[in-house]
């Protein structure tokens, strides 16, 4: 019935995947659970081959880091049943009944996504407060936030789709890098008319990152923001893209740049710092977009 494939880097899934497979043994469905290892640390290996052990587990360590769209592909390619259900590995189950919440909504025509949350409490670190923050604020979303714009809420955290529209709609494996993966592949369901049916089903997002990580990995999005508007001119719909549009046709562009830059390190400062503003943050991802314009 049901295929949970979990893409992994350098993160301890146990647990996650052991919550995985008690609920699965309890819904008295037929499921298997595929973990890939994209080029991990010597020490998570170690520690996730245990599931080998678990029946239903199929673990296996790729020998090269192939990135998040293209293990994705091999995911599905390598999936025995009907429905596919993905997360991230740095997740963690809500409660007993997720996966009981998508079996009951399961259709051959329907992608189903489940959402994020993050925990309520701040992180004591200040180095985390970044993406605690950021996620709070604009990933963790209802269901009802979500339907009112159904594809551009879409992420590839924990979805469940049917085997064939995946293979008929497969992930764009030269975006490399982190980011913007989801965006894309939402613009492909929207064009080709897939329903996606928000529920509220989360994981817990549970792998925050320094803010230095999380910068860096950021900027890495838009780099991969800006191949997709190179090669999807005008097609893809984000705030950023459309703010974006407007600005670098404008006769002002590059002294919006320059009053950008000025404003870089104050900027960096405040999502480095214990009150992280996400209007600064939205500053300084259009400053690198238009820089990549200029480029």
């Amino acid at each position: 019935m049901i295929s949970i494939l979990i893409p992994v880097y350098n993160f301890d899934i146990r647990a996650l995947v052991q919550d995985l497979h008690r609920q699965g043994v309890a819904c008295g469905i037929e499921f298997e659970i595929i973990c890939l290892d994209d080029g991990s640390q010597s020490e998570y290996k170690e520690k996730n081959r245990l599931l080998k052990e678990l029946e239903y587990v199929h673990y296996e360590e790729l020998t090269n880091n192939v990135g998040r769209s293209r293990i994705r592909n091999l995911l599905a390619q390598q999936a025995q049943f009907d429905y596919l259900l993905f997360m991230d590995c740095d997740s963690a189950v809500e409660d007993e009944s997720y996966l009981e919440r998508y079996i009951q909504h399961l259709n051959p025509g329907t992608l189903l996504y489940g959402g994020r949350v993050y925990q309520t409490i701040p992180p004591q670190n200040i180095e985390y407060l970044l993406h605690w923050t950021y996620g709070i604020q604009r990933e963790q979303q209802t269901a009802d936030t979500r339907k009112l714009n159904p594809y551009h809420s879409f992420m590839t955290n924990n979805f469940l789709i049917p085997k064939k529209i995946m293979l008929e709609t497969p992930f764009l494996e030269s975006l490399t890098g982190y980011g913007h993966e989801d965006t894309l592949f939402g613009f492909e369901l929207r064009r080709k008319s897939i329903p996606i049916l928000h529920l509220e089903n989360p994981l817990r997002h549970i792998g925050l990152e320094t803010a230095d990580d999380f910068l860096k990995k950021s900027k890495q999005g838009i780099r991969n923001l800006y191949f997709l508007e190179i090669n999807y001119p005008g097609q893809l719909e984000t705030r950023l893209l459309n703010v974006y549009r407007r600005l670098n046709k404008s006769f002002l562009a590059s002294f919006i740049i320059f009053i950008l830059a000025l404003l870089e390190q104050s900027n960096l400062n405040n999502l480095r710092g214990a009150s992280p503003n996400m209007r600064r943050f939205d500053l300084l991802k259009l400053y690198w977009l238009l820089q990549q314009s200029k480029a």
